[in-house]
């Protein structure tokens, strides 16, 4: 009996090795707060896939807005966190991401599209001080988010109060 419960054991720290390698790998290919080359490929593919409503990974979607500067609409895919029947989007690397100011310059305008369909939304930010919870459902939902914020979904409240400030969340909104 003891036995197996150190096989276990032993398992287990392999395994929390091995996610710490990954998550410390993820953090290289978003250096910076910016995805690299291999990345930004990766999410044009993520991209294309999520956008033809044949691959529907749970929770997933494509965030379309209109560029600040260039006006080209871009496509970028995201996590939605659903909590107490209301949807978000959160930027896991931030609040200089370029998502994140297009869609502020965009006065919250955008389209997500699931499915294979266009929805038309408005984004509306979050207060800080109301980020926690959804931050926390956030890593639930979007287990590769959880390198960039540190957390897991098990961790307090407390914790993702710690952070808030440092990630933008957006409530998703019909237009």
């Amino acid at each position: 009996m003891e036995a197996a419960a150190l096989t276990v054991g032993a398992h287990g720290c392999r395994t929390a090795a091995v996610l710490r390698l990954l998550g410390a790998a993820k953090r290289v290919l978003y250096r910076g707060g910016r995805p690299s080359r291999p990345m930004r490929l990766w999410n044009r593919v993520d991209a294309l896939l999520y956008s033809t409503g044949r691959v529907r990974p749970a929770h997933t979607a494509v965030l379309k807005v209109s560029g600040r500067r260039s006006g080209r609409t871009t496509g970028v895919p995201v996590a939605v966190a659903d909590l107490d029947g209301a949807e978000f989007l959160v930027s896991m690397l931030g609040p200089d991401v370029s998502w994140v100011r297009n869609v502020e310059a965009a006065g919250g305008s955008a389209v997500l599209r699931r499915r294979g369909r266009d929805v038309p939304v408005r984004l509306e930010g979050v207060l800080s001080r109301e980020r926690a919870p959804i931050l926390r459902r956030y890593v639930a939902v979007a287990p590769g988010a959880r390198p960039h914020l540190r957390l897991g979904p098990t961790a307090p409240l407390a914790e993702f109060d710690r952070i808030a400030e440092a990630h933008p969340v957006y409530r998703v909104r019909g237009r």
